[in-house]
């Protein structure tokens, strides 16, 4: 059976009063007619109407819409995701293991995007995924599942680190021939620390190195809370500030062993050439020594006060400085070692002449605050100014301005001063590469302010802290969560020119809406903004599909009647793909309604139906 689509009207019989099909137009066979033309018409129809009036026209009943949520920050997330083959590196990891792969992946990248655009705890992940946003192959998941993701992540970390790593490298085409190195600190609020076993002390420059642990313990904090426990946080980030790999320690572990740590798991990679840059926390004999290892190569600050042998031997060496940049003058400085036949080493003094009028400013306030602590301070008894030294000790900018006479008495310390003046706007590199000028090794210790960025952006957008995990694994996972995080948004950073805050206010604007009918519902994004669609071209990404989700109720056709409903197994504007198992030449279904009051195209069997006035009808004929 062959069916035809024909545009009809029904008109009453001027004599009999019957109503009579009176046909407008042919279409032509059903299976060739040209829907674009058939969209075309509806549009056209539809501009002499109210929107509401036009959605009422072509749908048998009301239209709710049922559900809406985000979906544009995290289907660009998502891409990148798939775009840096994540998903491959964690479920390549799952596959030997006894679980689903595909299903702890889509919640690993779910606690992600929750970092990245919502952080909160992993019991909020659940119901932010089931009832807010729209993730691709993840529904929702339990508390349960993410804690079981979270614990996979950390026993493959060291297969997935290295996965991503190969990975992105070659994607991005990263330099990583220089790797920097920093840590911070988080803490929690609790009055004790963790139940450890107690770690017996070790000398600084020992061989043994520190085991990745989220144990809380007291340390030198860096957010400035000594009295709370805490975890270290060491990350490596290549010179484009993509972050490369994280670490958790006890809270007590020095810089001085960390970065041995990183070096060790780093150059595991069999990377070709590796330059640590790190800042003059790490700096120590013993770390030099370790980083040369097997022609390593380091670029590492040294401290101006109280410098080494060395450090100090290449401060005191005058000089002509070279300009590099505006604001950056450099001179490299060769010292020659006291060990018989060991090399010179090789020191680079860099000077900023804006930095050096600023030091200056602030050095003179606080010497004209120091004077007005003191000023009268001889007439005071011994005690009360042994208590205004006392009370000095925690503000170091003062108290290296201040000296005691062998009387007790205090004075403005002006040797300290003309000492400090010597070095401002200064600050010292160590180096063991001949092969970089000094130009570069500035420039390349000036990019540790990537690794700084890291950091905020971990403690400020992604909410490192608090964290609302205690045991030990779960604290490490966490962690690795928000590094995953934050090279997704790394990637979209560099790619986009602007920052994460920017970029996702403007695809959070992008909602998944669900209207819904008795019959049906059909699950649709809003349209791209040219924002939004500026920020997928920069990232090289196609706009996600129209239509998400789609469940309709066809209607089969019964005695006398045709329901309405919407039927087609292709794609076509406005329209949702049915299941190709209902073929659209089958007499017993409804092809497609289009509709205003008064006008309707449906499809028919050829037998004799009842027919109604101002009803449009599509007829079949049988050859």
């Amino acid at each position: 059976m062959v069916s035809y689509l024909q545009l009809a009207h029904n008109e009453r019989h001027p004599r009999t009063g019957s109503p009579v099909a009176k046909v407008i137009h042919n279409f032509g066979r059903a299976d060739k007619v040209d829907r674009a033309a058939l969209a075309r018409l509806v549009a056209s129809i539809s501009r002499f109407l109210e929107p509401g009036q036009a959605v009422a026209a072509a749908v048998s009943s009301e239209v709710e819409v049922i559900d809406s949520r985000r979906m544009g920050g995290v289907s660009g997330l998502d891409r990148v995701w798939e775009r840096l083959e994540v998903w491959a590196a964690i479920r390549k990891a799952a596959a030997g293991r006894r679980l689903d792969g595909q299903a702890a992946e889509r919640v690993i990248f779910a606690l992600a995007a929750q970092r990245a655009l919502e952080p909160a705890s992993k019991l909020a992940a659940t119901r932010w995924v089931a009832e807010r946003v729209f993730i691709e192959g993840c529904p929702g998941f339990s508390d349960d599942a993410a804690c079981a993701a979270m614990d996979f992540l950390l026993a493959a970390l060291p297969e997935i680190a290295s996965e991503i790593f190969y990975s992105v490298a070659h994607l991005l085409n990263l330099d990583v021939d220089i790797v920097f190195v920093d840590t911070t600190s988080t803490y929690w609020e609790l009055e004790v620390a963790a139940e450890v076993a107690e770690v017996a002390g070790e000398d600084e420059d020992d061989e043994h190195l520190p085991e990745e642990e989220g144990a809380r313990l007291s340390g030198h904090s860096k957010d400035h809370r000594d009295d709370l426990p805490q975890v270290v946080i060491a990350m490596a980030v290549t010179r484009d500030g993509i972050p490369v790999r994280c670490w958790t320690f006890p809270g007590n572990t020095g810089d001085q062993k960390i970065i041995r740590k990183v070096k060790d798991d780093l150059g595991s990679w069999n990377l070709r050439r590796l330059v640590w840059v790190a800042d003059r926390g790490f700096a120590s004999a013993a770390n030099r020594a370790y980083l040369a290892r097997g022609g390593g190569h380091y670029i590492h600050a040294e401290k101006l006060r109280g410098a080494n042998a060395g450090a100090a031997t290449a401060l005191a060496r005058q000089g002509r400085y070279r300009a590099v940049a505006g604001n950056l003058r450099v001179e490299e400085v060769w010292v020659p070692s006291r060990d018989a036949g060991a090399r010179a080493e090789r020191f680079v003094v860099c000077h900023n002449p804006e930095q050096a009028w600023r030091d200056q400013l602030v050095r003179g306030r606080l010497v004209t605050h120091l004077e007005g602590l003191i000023g009268g301070s001889d007439a005071w008894a011994q005690r009360k100014r042994d208590e205004l030294a006392g009370s000095l000790k925690d503000k170091p900018g003062l108290r290296r301005f201040l000296r005691r006479t062998p009387g007790g008495l205090l004075r403005i310390d002006h040797g300290a001063i003309k000492r400090e003046a010597g070095l401002d706007g200064k600050w010292l590199l160590r180096t063991n590469d001949d092969t970089l000028t000094p130009d570069d090794l500035a420039a390349a210790y000036k990019q540790l302010v990537a690794v700084e960025r890291g950091w905020k952006d971990m403690k400020g957008a992604l909410k490192l802290r608090p964290v609302y995990h205690y045991r030990e694994g779960r604290i490490r996972a966490h962690v690795q969560l928000c590094w995953l995080a934050l090279l997704l948004i790394r990637v979209m950073e560099t790619a986009v020119c602007d920052t994460w805050r920017n970029i996702r206010c403007e695809l959070d604007r992008m909602h998944l809406v669900t209207p819904a009918t008795a019959d049906s519902r059909v699950a649709q994004r809003s349209a791209a903004t040219p924002g939004q669609q500026a920020i997928l071209h920069a990232l090289d990404l196609p706009e996600p599909p129209k239509f998400l989700d789609f469940h309709a109720a066809i209607a089969a056709l019964t005695s006398g009647h045709a329901g309405p409903a919407a039927c087609s197994n292709t794609t076509m504007p406005g329209h949702a793909r049915v299941p190709a198992a209902q073929k659209p030449n089958s007499p017993d279904r409804v092809f497609m309604i289009f509709g205003s009051p008064g006008w309707r195209l449906v499809a028919n069997r050829a037998a004799r139906l009842r027919r109604r006035p101002t009803t449009a009808r599509c007829h079949h004929r049988s050859r």
